[in-house]
């Protein structure tokens, strides 16, 4: 009895404390397969034994969890189209292993696209070297994204790429020719993308495109008869939670980095040396199309190759409340910035604030026909040193009695330090406003804009010198974004500086 009392006592003090023990978490889901293209014969994908082809990692399907593993300093030839997805909780992550000094290459060797990523989620793509040179000037791609009749595809993240020598030819499509691809096709089911993050990319000799977005399902009254209703027929359904930021682009035959059908992007912290380098038709650094609510802050974009466009920023065709700020432009042969809707589409609501460009040529300003309504245009500040614009504004509009433009161009600073001549004014349209800006070094015409002609006193990093007539010499503006293009708060009651600095005057 005593020993079965001293049991009994002894399970009752144990039972307790082992029901606070917590349970062992599950083991994580998924299983790492390894490829080495440099290896002979076939494989089961472990490390001991890798897949050696592509085709091998084609042919197997993915889960949550998994990981698709290339061996660094290998490269393999053809194009990677993995089947499968992965989850919120574990994505598919496809990236490389092994202590080679050089990256695990894919090489699509002229195939259409190296990487083929179509209606998947939760997926993650780095760490890869990828090119695609071969059989040059046809369509092709490094990264191509595809939708077709799937929904929303969740959680894409493409980071850490090297992609360079994609040798397409001289056009933009649906399928093609792209760095990095982004497309929604399909004809049935509404398909658009949520939480796409690119970031951090080294992209470089492109031919066309860097970064371009399209989609099939774009229509709405905003894009008029911009694009055929037979080829892009699907209601405006925008892809949400889009960013891109840190990436690198360099020597772009086309476009730095295009938005189609995107409602609430990001595009920051980007920079772009070298676009509209080889391509006949019109290019532009980075510009909106068909999208709502767009911030586009903290890039640098410099090098436009080309005046057939050629600017660093365009809010084109029912590109609606797309914000510039903050952004760095230089030495782009066509300009600063471009507002088109042209062919029946309307462009409304962009604000251009807290940018500096310097050296940008041929025009500052360019507007298309159309309608652009309620455009703000405000506290930049524009230098010419060696390159002086034909144009401070080339209004392209036609006749203004059929076209509605409501474009303000407030408390800006444009400088010439250069040769005299330019800065003129091509076909300004009675919506053409201006007001408390400074204009120093150029001979204004047609129309006069009024304003200050005074030396603002700029230092060389362009903020403003003790006693610019510059100082708190500008119009209040609501909503203004709450800093300068140096980080100096802007206060929501007092009167700015006219220009992209509002600290006060600097030794």
């Amino acid at each position: 009895m005593t020993q079965r009392r001293t049991y009994a006592l002894a399970a009752a003090l144990v039972l307790p404390l082992l029901a606070n023990v917590p349970a062992q978490a599950a083991a994580p889901p998924g299983h790492r397969h390894h490829v080495d293209c440099s290896a002979q014969g076939t494989g089961d994908g472990s490390v001991q034994r890798p897949w050696t082809s592509l085709a091998e990692a084609n042919a197997h399907p993915y889960g949550p969890g998994d990981k698709l593993l290339f061996k660094r300093g290998t490269t393999c030839t053809g194009t990677l189209q993995p089947q499968g997805a992965g989850s919120a909780a574990y994505p598919f992550t496809i990236a490389d292993y092994g202590a080679a000094a050089g990256r695990a290459v894919i090489d699509g060797n002229g195939a259409h696209d190296a990487v083929l990523l179509a209606n998947t989620r939760y997926l993650r793509l780095t760490r890869l070297e990828i090119t695609n040179a071969a059989a040059p000037g046809t369509e092709r791609n490094g990264v191509r994204l595809r939708l077709a009749d799937y929904g929303a595809a969740k959680g894409i993240t493409l980071d850490h790429l090297s992609i360079h020598d994609v040798r397409g030819g001289d056009f933009k499509t649906l399928t093609g020719s792209s760095a990095i691809h982004v497309a929604v096709e399909g004809t049935t089911v509404p398909s658009w993308y949520d939480g796409l993050d690119i970031h951090h990319n080294d992209i470089r000799d492109v031919d066309r495109e860097g970064i371009y977005f399209k989609s099939r399902f774009s229509k709405r009254d905003l894009v008029g008869n911009q694009q055929d209703p037979n080829a892009y027929p699907g209601a405006w359904t925008p892809s949400l939670r889009v960013r891109i930021h840190h990436n690198t682009l360099t020597s772009l035959a086309g476009d730095g980095i295009k938005l189609d059908t995107t409602s609430g992007a990001r595009i920051d912290h980007n920079r772009i040396d070298g676009f509209q380098l080889r391509s006949k038709a019109a290019n532009a650094g980075v510009w909106t199309f068909n999208t709502d609510d767009t911030l586009i802050e903290y890039n640098e974009v410099s090098g436009g190759g080309g005046t057939k466009d050629g600017m660093s920023f365009d809010a084109d065709g029912a590109s609606k409340g797309t914000v510039f700020q903050y952004n760095n432009s230089h030495d782009n042969q066509g300009g600063f910035l471009l507002i088109c809707p042209y062919s029946g589409a309307k462009t409304l609501d962009t604000v251009v604030r807290y940018n500096v460009s310097v050296d940008d040529g041929a025009r500052l300003i360019q507007n298309c026909w159309g309608p652009i309504l309620n455009t703000q245009i405000y506290n930049n500040t524009f230098v010419n040193r060696t390159t002086v614009p034909a144009y401070l504004v080339q209004d392209d509009a036609g006749s203004p009695a059929t076209t509605q433009h409501e474009l303000s161009i407030r408390n800006n600073v444009f400088v010439n330090e250069g040769a005299g001549g330019g800065y003129a004014f091509k076909n300004p349209t009675a919506g053409l406003s201006f007001s408390h800006n400074l204009f120093h070094g150029i001979a204004m015409n047609r129309p006069n804009p009024g304003g200050l002609t005074a030396d603002p006193l700029l230092r060389p990093d362009l903020r403003l010198g003790a006693g610019s007539p510059a100082l708190t010499a500008g119009t209040l503006i609501a909503d203004n974004g709450g800093r300068d293009w140096f980080g100096n708060a802007v206060s929501a009651t007092s009167v700015p500086n006219i220009g992209a600095y509002e600290g006060p005057g600097v030794n």
